[in-house]
């Protein structure tokens, strides 16, 4: 990143160092408990975190796995998503969630949102509704909770299975109840830079469906719940001890840390009213987790350099929409018409956020942001 002029504050978009500084202690025993131990695979730790894991999001099962992308196509898997079928996603997300609707051999159909919180339409969503659609997949983008309720009630008119994207989202609420337990099925990310982060790669489904939940414990481990019996096609996906150690110790600390989270984000609610900015909505009766603080500007790239060269790291997310990347080059998708998408990928800009982002920082970012004149 850009180096802060001299007298000038340097601010991180996140800093993991500090953060994991604070977990230090408990961090160094869980991974040496590892060390010492003759598992490392599906072992007594996986075992610990899932089953926290799942009290922690209100859910009867939670199931590792090795990834955020392993977790959304596993997931589908487990629904019984497959060759042909059509899954409803929004049109402003991370690519992995078209992604995983390919993986397992369905189309994804994207419908455009309303913000860029992936808020989506009841009746756009119902609109996209064919005979072959089988599955939605709403995404809790940035930390807000997509309306489930209204998404819920057009899957059930129309017998479909609801696989909620989560990667961003770990401990958010609608009316006082977690994610993770809300739906058919719930895909995590535990990305380094998550709320709930590894130190690698890693991911989970939730579920309380045990049938859901056996078909992920097969579908994780090469279709096998016996050893060198194999039952269907599955993966190798597997939410590996060192990684269910550590994140052990980090969800002792998720609900403080979402909380300081919280706090920047009013601070920031407040030191950017009144400028030329669409800032984050707040949606009465859900409890975000500020993932991301993400604003929107029709200047952004030049707000995004006026921001470097005060020494303000930031971070755009996403400047491509899905339907524009090459992966999806030729196929029909690539010509969607889907203006909120593309408007969004024009305006986002993320602002550092954290929690362990110091009240000096912040006020930097704010009196840089503030001083920008487009």
């Amino acid at each position: 990143m850009t180096a802060a002029p001299p007298g000038r504050l340097r601010v991180p978009f996140l800093d993991l160092q500090r953060l994991h500084a604070e977990l230090q202690d408990d961090l160094d025993a869980a991974a040496l408990r590892v060390l010492h131990s003759d598992r490392v695979l599906m072992g007594p730790e996986l075992e610990r975190f899932e089953q926290a894991w799942a009290a922690a999001v209100g859910a009867g099962y939670a199931v590792g796995v090795g990834s955020g992308l392993d977790a959304l196509s596993l997931g589908l898997r487990a629904l019984g998503v497959g060759d042909g079928d059509e899954v409803l996603v929004p049109s402003h997300t991370f690519v992995a969630t078209w992604l995983a609707v390919v993986h397992v051999g369905a189309v994804p159909v994207p419908v455009d949102v309303l913000s860029a919180a992936g808020a989506w339409d009841a009746d756009a969503l119902e609109d996209a509704v064919t005979p072959r659609t089988r599955a939605v997949v709403p995404v809790h983008l940035y930390g807000h909770p997509v309306d489930l309720d209204a998404v819920l009630r057009v899957a059930g008119r129309h017998d479909l299975v609801v696989l909620d994207d989560a990667a961003q989202a770990h401990g958010a609420r609608i009316g006082g109840r977690p994610l993770g337990g809300l739906t058919h099925a719930t895909a995590w990310s535990f990305y380094p830079g998550k709320n709930l982060g590894a130190f690698g790669d890693g991911g989970a489904v939730t579920t309380s469906d045990p049938v859901t939940a056996q078909r992920l414990r097969s579908l994780r481990n090469y279709g096998s719940t016996e050893k060198y019996r194999h039952d269907e096609v599955g993966w190798n996906s597997r939410l590996d001890e060192l990684q269910a150690a550590l994140l052990t110790v980090k969800l002792t600390r998720l609900s403080e840390h979402n909380a300081r989270r919280d706090a920047a984000a009013r601070r920031y609610d407040e030191g950017l009213a009144g400028l030329d900015l669409v800032l984050p909505e707040r949606v009465p009766g859900t409890d975000p987790v500020w993932h991301l603080y993400v604003v929107r500007s029709p200047h952004r790239d030049r707000l995004r350099e006026h921001l470097a060269a005060y020494g303000v790291e930031t971070l755009v997310h996403y400047p491509v929409p899905p339907h524009r990347q090459g992966a999806f080059a030729g196929t029909g998708l690539a010509d969607a018409h889907l203006p909120m998408a593309d408007r969004l990928a024009r305006e986002v800009l993320s602002l550092p956020m954290g929690p362990t982002l110091r009240r000096e920082e912040q006020g930097a970012v704010i009196d840089a942001v503030r001083s920008f004149r487009p």
